[in-house]
């Protein structure tokens, strides 16, 4: 196959000017045209099928265009067979590398290419010396149509290998062979393997001194030829003089024994001070050997942001803001609610068709009982009145103001009770404590009061709710125990059982004067419990607050009075603020209807 090289843009624009090409056969100085089994012509190429030593002399190749004409002798050279010998006469050389894997290409790519044109098929075949190489089988494999790769090289493959060519042009089977004088070298340099940079992202600090290297592993034995270089903005960085901002180091390299012997070859890379312009980019380390270019990278990119001091101050800040609202809340949980509540009381069902006729359920000493007083008698007749129901807007229910007369006491309890939405358990230090009466042996203890705890809370409770009407029991040792207010049991009893077994009835406790730890563990245990569970409103605080107001200023009596009474009935004093905390809310959002159906059953 002889080739024209005339069509070319080094010597006019093939795409824009019109041309053919014509084959003459100088000897002859015949035009060449297509001869079935003896030549054809095919463009800028001239195929002789069948080649005989006659055909040995030059062919000239002439291209025309509307303007110029081009011509182009290429000399034939047809040479006998050595005998004996198998192959061409003509060898290529090439070098195989003793005890690794190398390969052998076929001289015939042009061929190859040529073939792949015209999509015409082709096959190869190799030979070792003038044996065929079966692909595959021992140490051979055909790679890519024109190598043969030939595993663990031996000394005894130092002999001629031959690649030929078949294929069909136009009906005739031709065949073209190539031969190579293969040798057997001890010294090799393989493909260069970039270790590092790998690929990857790096992060550093802006304004910072940056350096990194490129490590490259070249397998061989003896000298290598391999260079590195950074290579940043597609230009080679090559300077190693420290001064500058952006330089690289000379090129070191360090034998290697295990697992492979070779070389390892560095280079760094190092910037003085980083810039935003220095960020990301690729900065690219690449080898460059006569078995291939390989190369590695990296992108440099900004460190984060260290966001441990700023997340520390605003968890800080959060911590501060909750522990501050908690604090707040704690202080002033029960100024708030109510201001939540007069300023959205849409958010509150309203309670009017509960089915309830009163918000509170005042239970207190009675008169001529342990625990009544005049203070207690005002407190209950006068000052509650005068706040919640006048000042706030409740409904009360206090025994002895709105008891029908002639009801049973069990029954106006019962009855008042169910209908109310709260209890007020008003209560003094002796209210819940009982008196033993004994009979004593010496005349001076006539008048002497015995104190005892009250029986277990389940039996007391269901001796009282069946006796609650007498004034008085009997215990099982023959004394006589007197119950001070026998009213005021009942409506604990009821207040107790609705409160902590049903649920139904939340009770308010409210202590008319200070108890100390010894007399509250004379008081019932449900009234223990209630009180360690939810506490107490103590209205004798509220006094002791105006007692200790006395001594900022000097008053006369009445202005004492005046004011002392102006404090205990001002809903805004501390004791009315935890006591309309704990009623029910006057809410507007309507009641769902079944509710109040199933409410009024």
């Amino acid at each position: 196959m002889l080739n024209s090289t005339l069509a070319s843009y080094d010597i006019f624009n093939i795409s824009d000017v019109p041309y053919n090409i014509t084959w003459y056969d100088s000897k002859l100085g015949q035009e060449m045209s297509n001869e079935t089994g003896r030549t054809q012509v095919r463009g800028e190429t001239l195929w002789l099928l069948n080649t005989r030593l006659e055909d040995d002399g030059e062919y000239v190749s002439v291209l025309r265009t509307p303007y110029r004409c081009y011509s182009q002798a290429t000399k034939l050279i047809v040479e006998r067979r050595v005998a004996g010998e198998c192959g061409r006469p003509r060898k290529a050389d090439q070098t195989i590398t003793k005890g690794v894997t190398d390969y052998l290409s076929c001289p015939l790519k042009e061929y190859i290419s040529k073939l792949n044109s015209y999509n015409t098929p082709y096959s190869l075949m190799w030979y070792k010396g003038c044996d065929p190489i079966v692909d595959g089988y021992g140490r051979y494999t055909y790679m890519d149509n024109t190598k043969l790769k030939i595993d663990n090289v031996e000394p005894k493959y130092n002999m001629p290998f031959t690649c030929t060519l078949n294929f069909s042009l136009d009906g005739t089977s031709v065949s073209v062979s190539e031969s190579i004088k293969a040798s057997v070298t001890a010294m090799y340099s393989l493909s260069p393997l970039v270790r590092q940079p790998a690929s990857g992202i790096i992060k550093a600090p802006i304004g910072s001194r940056f350096s990194t290297r490129c490590l490259v592993f070249v397998p061989c034995v003896g000298k290598h030829s391999v260079d590195v270089f950074w290579i940043v903005h597609k230009d080679f960085i090559t300077n190693t003089n420290s001064s500058h901002r952006v330089y690289t180091s000379t090129q070191l390299f360090r034998k290697e024994k295990d697992p492979v012997e070779g070389v390892l070859l560095e280079r760094v890379l190092t910037i003085s001070k980083l810039e935003e312009k220095d960020f990301h980019i690729n900065y690219t380390c690449q080898a460059y050997s006569a078995r291939g270019h390989p190369q590695g990278y990296f992108t440099l990119l900004p460190t984060d942001p260290d966001m441990r001091l700023p997340i520390g101050i605003i968890l800080g800040n959060l911590a501060v803001l909750f522990i501050s609202c908690v604090v707040v809340y704690y202080l002033f949980k029960v100024d708030i609610v109510l201001w939540f509540r007069r300023m959205f009381p849409v958010f509150y069902t309203n309670t009017d068709s509960d089915g309830k006729l009163y918000d509170a359920y005042v239970a207190y000493p009675q008169p001529d009982t342990e625990g009544f007083s005049n203070e207690v008698e005002a407190f209950v007749l006068h000052t509650l009145p005068e706040v919640l129901e006048k000042a706030c807007g409740y409904t009360l229910f206090i025994a002895g103001r709105d008891c029908t007369p002639g009801t049973a006491i069990v029954d106006s309890v019962e009855e008042n009770i169910q209908a109310s939405r709260r209890l007020l358990l008003l209560y003094t230090a002796s209210s819940f404590i009982k008196r033993r009466l004994t009979s004593s042996t010496s005349g001076n203890n006539n008048n002497n009061i015995t104190k005892s705890t009250e029986s277990r809370d389940n039996g007391e409770d269901s001796e009282g709710k069946k006796n609650g009407d007498r004034s008085s029991n009997v215990s099982f040792d023959g004394d006589e125990e007197d119950y001070p207010d026998p009213r005021l049991q009942l409506e604990r009893l009821a207040a107790m059982h609705r409160s902590l077994l049903e649920g139904s009835l939340k009770v308010i406790l409210v202590e008319l004067e200070e108890i100390t730890p010894a007399q509250l563990a004379l008081f019932p245990e449900s009234v223990r419990h209630l009180r360690k569970k939810q506490g107490a409103l103590c209205w004798w605080k509220n006094q002791s607050r105006g007692e200790r107001c006395k001594t900022c200023m000097r008053t006369t009596v009445e202005e004492e009075k005046s004011r002392k009474l102006s404090q205990s009935l001002s809903p805004s004093s501390r004791f009315w603020k935890e006591m309309r905390y704990c009623m029910p809310v006057k809410g507007k959002r309507a009641m769902c209807p079944e509710k109040t159906a199933l409410m009024n059953l």
